[in-house]
């Protein structure tokens, strides 16, 4: 909501500015209602998940339409030593943004598979059977070794609410 009434101020303002007693050809309308694009596509890619293209199409725009201005107070360097500086920035930021992803997944099946934990309990009956307690929640297991309570084990499988186990040292890190 706030996007729209920023973008909507932006084109009432450029508008205005063409409509005032400014001649045109004092000012282009062409880089007016560029640099007023660029600056809307600025604030729309703070609010958008669009990973900088909004933002990188802002910063051309603003430069252009800074350039095409005919009777611009700014030197041609300076404006384009800003648009520099606003594209570092959103580099920047696109920079930070990827860095916070998730690189391995925490989850499902993914997550349990090559996870370390101790056996907390072995079926009195049978040995290879027992119960572990991952993530938060407690897991009937399955060995093809005898298990002891405390051993640690790494999950090497799933097979519905029964996890296979391995002794971790039997079972190599990518199995």
């Amino acid at each position: 909501m706030n996007i729209r009434c920023c973008a909507l101020a932006l084109l009432l303002l450029s508008g205005s500015v063409v409509a005032a007693d400014t001649p045109f050809t004092a000012v282009s309308p062409v880089g007016l209602w560029l640099i007023t694009l660029g600056i809307t596509f600025l604030i729309a890619e703070a609010a958008l998940p669009n990973y900088g293209v909004i933002g990188l199409g802002g910063i051309v725009m603003f430069v252009i339409g800074a350039l095409i201005l005919s009777n611009a107070e700014l030197p041609v360097p300076m404006m384009i030593g800003l648009g520099l500086v606003s594209a570092l920035l959103l580099i920047a930021l696109l920079i930070r943004a990827l860095k916070t992803r998730p690189r391995h997944p925490v989850s499902g099946d993914a997550g349990l598979l090559g996870s370390v934990t101790a056996v907390t309990v072995v079926q009195p009956e049978d040995s290879r059977n027992g119960w572990v307690q991952l993530q938060g929640e407690r897991w009937q297991v399955l060995s093809a070794t005898p298990l002891h309570t405390g051993q640690p084990v790494r999950v090497v499988g799933r097979k519905g609410l029964l996890l296979q186990v391995a002794a971790t040292d039997a079972a190599p890190l990518g199995e």
